[in-house]
């Protein structure tokens, strides 16, 4: 009875405290309504998604056209007045890579185009390639004798077990209401791992046999490895072969091609027929610049207290190489400049400086946002505090597509669900009102969560983000630009009200 009562009281005292915190949290609405009429009416999403695509065009990590946009949003935040512009660098990324030229076709037993893409960080071909197609078939380390001394020069094809899947599901989707309430749940207790210690073993032993087939390959000198790679009509999902990493150790030719066209040259050759194609890579390696980088811009705080402290908003400029990044990760760029542009446009004296960060290399690990909390943060593992660790009150990230913003991740911080609810309100007619203390991963904020600074990631609805993102298909024309005209406003009025803020936002305990 005795713990049931003290239960009791507890929740009666989170209540009281909730309810108090809702009540003391401000919002501005007259500010409110000039970010919503300015987003509106005059945005400019349309225009800096063309440029960061089309005219942009793939953003490799570390590759030319990247640092073409940094320069690019660099001019940008100038020209719209943001003070303390830079492109700074976070410390060492490796090499860049440019794809120049890539072709490939089937010629016999008749002609026919194939959609293909070389993987990233491939070594070229060194020249066109005329070659009969090999399916090279190795289950154990005793396969590869076989084939030793009859591949060089040859293209091979390794049989795959993929396959492509009815598109009964819509082509694009919104979170229902259900789909919302459902993303507030909070699962508690263990809950086991999710590969079991055989399904392990397994993985390493065939991580084991495809390094020695892949050196195998390498000494038997192969002139290029075709691989299917999974997706639907065309859509090619594609990763890297070789590494940026500076000790420039040679890669095989390798080329990602359409499981549909992957599947037909398979075929052929399992029933008897010969098939060749002509193919040519030409690469580009960058070494002439090894550091990665950041774009940086500001709208300083006019509080004489509070000025020194943050409020930052921010999404990774790179991408991968055969689209253009449109979805992963244009848009969250898009997003965050228009977000900042409005704030500066309307005028804003923020309590807090405002920083728009756009980060560099968060395909390959998070590079740039890891790289700049270490620099100016804090370091995760030795729990060392830097200059800003106690300066920023929050950093938001747009990194899951253009669909509209539903909602926002906590990261398990009970103490910002009033006040978010809060500042959500304005928003709800636009459909942004889910708050889950749910925790989200695999993009920029993490950085900033990991050592104790509050940093978010939006619940947005996917429409089909997840069947386009890291493909040939990520282009301009998926792109939701109303969606993204309502997310912008959404992300500038977070960000205001952060600014605004008496104190700085409250955070878990970092241990």
């Amino acid at each position: 009875m005795q713990f049931k009562n003290q239960f009791k009281l507890l929740l009666f005292a989170l209540f009281v405290w909730s309810s108090f915190a809702y009540a003391q949290e401000k919002i501005d609405l007259e500010v409110i309504y000039k970010i919503k009429n300015e987003g509106m009416r005059n945005s400019q999403i349309q225009d800096l998604s063309f440029h960061l695509t089309d005219l942009m065009g793939p953003r490799l990590s570390g590759s030319t056209n990247l640092r073409r946009s940094r320069e690019w949003t660099a001019e940008k935040f100038k020209e719209w007045g943001l003070e303390n512009v830079k492109i700074d660098s976070y410390g060492d990324f490796g090499r860049g890579w440019d794809v120049k030229k890539s072709y490939i076709a089937m010629k016999d037993p008749y002609y026919a185009s194939i959609i293909g893409h070389p993987k990233a960080w491939t070594d070229g071909t060194d020249g066109l390639i005329s070659s009969e197609v090999i399916l090279v078939d190795i289950q154990s380390e005793s396969d590869i004798a076989k084939y030793k001394g009859k591949l060089s020069g040859k293209v091979i094809i390794v049989p795959t077990t993929l396959s492509t899947s009815p598109a009964f599901e819509a082509e694009a989707k919104r979170l229902t209401d259900e789909d919302l309430e459902a993303r507030k749940s909070v699962t508690v207790g263990a809950q086991g791992g999710r590969w079991t210690p055989q399904q392990l073993e397994t993985m390493r032993l065939q991580r084991e046999l495809d390094a020695k087939v892949n050196d195998f390959l390498l000494q038997e000198g192969i002139a290029l490895r075709l691989t299917g790679t999974r997706g639907n009509f065309g859509t090619v999902f594609h990763t890297r072969a070789g590494s940026f990493s500076t000790d420039k150790k040679k890669t095989i030719p390798e080329m990602e091609i359409a499981l549909e066209h992957f599947g037909r040259i398979e075929r052929l050759i399992k029933n008897g027929q010969k098939v060749s194609i002509d193919a040519e890579i030409e690469v580009e390696w960058l070494d002439d610049d090894y550091k990665g980088y950041n774009v940086l811009a500001e709208i300083p705080g006019t509080d004489k207290t509070l000025k020194p402290e943050l409020v930052m908003l921010g999404a990774h400029l790179d991408s991968w190489h055969a689209g253009t990044g449109a979805n992963d990760n244009a848009a969250g760029v898009v997003v965050m400049m228009e977000a900042i542009r409005i704030l500066k446009t309307i005028g804003v004296q923020p309590k807090r400086t405002i920083r728009i960060a756009l980060w560099g290399e968060e395909e390959q690990g998070l590079f740039g946002s890891r790289g700049y909390v270490q620099k100016y943060v804090a370091d995760r593992l030795s729990k060392d505090k830097k200059g800003e660790w106690d300066k920023i009150s929050a950093y938001y990230n747009v990194d899951n597509g253009s669909g509209k913003i539903r909602g926002i991740y906590l990261e398990g911080n009970d103490q910002l669900v009033p006040i978010f609810e809060k500042w959500f309100e304005p928003f709800h007619e636009m459909g942004a009102k889910t708050i889950t203390r749910r925790n989200t991963g695999s993009t920029d904020h993490v950085a900033f969560d990991a050592v104790g600074v509050p940093g978010f990631q939006f619940i947005q609805d996917p429409i089909d983000y997840g069947r386009g993102y890291h493909t040939n298909m990520d282009l301009y024309e998926r792109m939701q630009q109303g969606d993204m005209t309502q997310a912008a406003i959404i992300v500038a009025a977070m960000v205001y009200n952060t600014a605004q803020r008496e104190q700085k936002l409250p955070r878990k305990a970092w241990d």
